[in-house]
């Protein structure tokens, strides 16, 4: 558990996430559900009765990003490895061997028999056979605008969807030219058949849209179930769905009519930034949303409410009513919670990370791939222009400034925090370990060091520091070692780098991003006996 040092007091806003992420999902062999996470980077077995995950393929195996999973006739998974683009067997045993690194962006899976076929989720994707005792891939159709959930229908053809342009196709396994089955489907990410025959398509929008289509009469039923970010269903013996969620993990039993049953709690997916606004709303930078810990109003039993799905969001900076967000996928948005409006401000940048108001209304980001900190500043005709406030660091993470206006920027693989003089640097702390989320209260820098675990604070006059809290559930377990997956994956989104965020609130707490177990973190400081 954390301990902080007698200074704070710790407390978390929502429950630890049981179930990090969830992305495909089938039944095994033994009854169980299994559950592909992409963001954990492993695969957990849920029983639907009781709620209990147990991790089956851990996060330092060799498969690095799970995002679809399938069962073949003799109990072997199959792993579509979406990030370095490579699909696994895992043999009944637990053996793992490699079935083909040649697909790109690996992700809708599905057994038929002994057979094996999965999809590429990108522009101009294939879906292709793939031989686990050899032989090369077999391509029965390329053109997928983003190949996702597939599945065998009961009429012999493989259904998968086309996230982009709302559709639904189908082929025979063996090949042929492929057929459009459904238009103007919402945004459909699964495709999927119950035990009656009848076409189950999830979207992957806000609001939880499931249509389910009758393949002899093309009648349709849409339902809206509220789970936001649906990705996959699988359904038991009994006809029963059970559904994951890209935006916020768990395990959901839903019905025809939309009602839905929590099996396993959804929660964060992160979080990554964490920012405060004026009135005490904490909001987190959530990967695929913009979210917020249950103390900052209404939200469902994961603790956690959901504002917006705002694609790959991981810095993020309140200000005057306004929201910022930087995209280590390149680009930097503001955001109205008002109107729900965006604009896009910049874009190309190389992993910008930790983003902060400056005093004097610019935004200024590190950018973590570049090795630069950069500032945006806003012109009349609603452009921006970006200059370089510091170059040359090794990999900056975060920025914060104190009340003289001055900046601070983390680096955590130089180990130190560095303040920004003339375009030059100057070293406040090092040997800090691997120094992330960073904020100033009064004439105190405070930073959340990943590889140790702990909250640091500085003394921006002595230059004095001191640990404030240790055994923070922040970045890896201990004792675990991984491959960092990729940030792109044959052009397309892959795996983002975590980002422990830090916050300090009006009343003067600090807010604490605890990526390694998915929850937010309030440290309120005691008063002095």
């Amino acid at each position: 558990m954390p301990s902080t040092k007698g200074r704070w007091d710790l407390r978390r806003l929502n429950p630890p996430n049981r179930l990090w992420g969830s992305n495909g999902v089938t039944f095994g062999p033994d009854g169980r559900l299994y559950v592909a996470q992409f963001l954990a980077g492993q695969i957990s077995a849920v029983d639907t009765a009781t709620g209990d995950v147990d991790v089956v393929v851990p996060l330092d195996g060799p498969v690095q990003a799970p995002d679809d999973l399938a069962f073949g006739a003799d109990g072997s998974m199959y792993i579509a490895d979406l990030t370095p683009g490579r699909v696994w067997r895992r043999s009944p045993e637990g053996a793992y061997s490699l079935v083909s690194d040649q697909v790109q962006v690996p992700n809708g899976i599905t057994c038929v028999g002994d057979r094996l076929f999965v999809n590429e989720m990108k522009m101009n994707g294939r879906l292709l056979e793939l031989f686990p005792d050899g032989g090369d891939p077999v391509v029965l159709t390329d053109g997928l605008a983003l190949g996702n959930a597939m599945q065998l229908g009961p009429d012999g053809c493989l259904y998968y969807p086309h996230m982009i342009g709302n559709q639904v196709w189908r082929i025979p396994p063996d090949g042929g030219t492929p057929e459009l089955f459904a238009e103007e489907v919402d945004d459909p990410v699964a495709v999927r058949f119950d035990k009656g025959g009848v076409l189950v398509v999830l979207s992957r929008g806000p609001v939880g849209i499931v249509t389910r289509i009758d393949l002899a009469t093309g009648a349709r039923s849409v339902v809206v179930s509220g789970v936001l970010g649906l990705d996959n269903a699988a359904f038991d013996a009994e006809n029963r769905m059970f559904v994951s969620s890209f935006g916020s993990g768990g395990v959901t039993e839903m019905r025809e009519d939309g009602r839905t049953r929590e099996i396993v709690p959804r929660g964060l997916s992160g979080p990554f930034g964490v920012t405060v606004d004026l009135r005490g709303t904490v909001y987190a930078a959530d990967h695929y949303r913009l979210a917020s810990p249950g103390d900052s109003g209404e939200h469902d039993s994961s603790g956690v409410i959901t504002h917006e799905l705002q694609p790959f969001v991981h810095g993020i900076t309140a200000d005057d009513g306004l929201l910022h967000f930087a995209s280590e996928y390149g680009d930097v948005r503001t955001y109205d919670p008002v109107h729900r409006t965006t604009r896009v401000r910049v874009q190309g940048l190389n992993e910008p990370t930790g983003i902060e108001r400056s005093p004097d209304g610019a935004l200024v980001v590190a950018e973590s791939g570049a090795g630069r900190v950069v500032r945006i500043d806003g012109r009349i005709d609603g452009t921006d222009t970006v200059t370089v406030l510091a170059e040359g660091l090794r990999h900056p993470v975060d920025v914060a400034f104190d009340a003289e206006g001055r900046c601070y920027v983390s680096d955590d693989e130089l180990g130190a925090v560095l303040r920004i003089d003339d375009g030059g640097t100057v070293t406040v702390a090092d040997g800090l370990g691997a120094p992330q989320g960073l904020a100033v209260r009064g004439d105190e820098l405070f930073t959340v060091d990943v590889e140790h675990r702990c909250l640091r604070a500085v003394s921006l006059t002595t230059g004095e520091t001191r640990i404030d809290a240790e055994n923070l559930a922040v970045g890896l377990p201990p004792g675990i070692t991984r491959t960092e997956p990729a940030l792109f994956a044959a052009g397309m989104p892959g795996s983002p780098h975590p980002f422990a965020g830090l916050a300090v609130a009006p009343d003067g707490s600090l807010l604490l991003s605890a990526n390694g177990e998915g929850s937010v973190l309030r440290l309120s400081a005691r008063a002095p006996l």
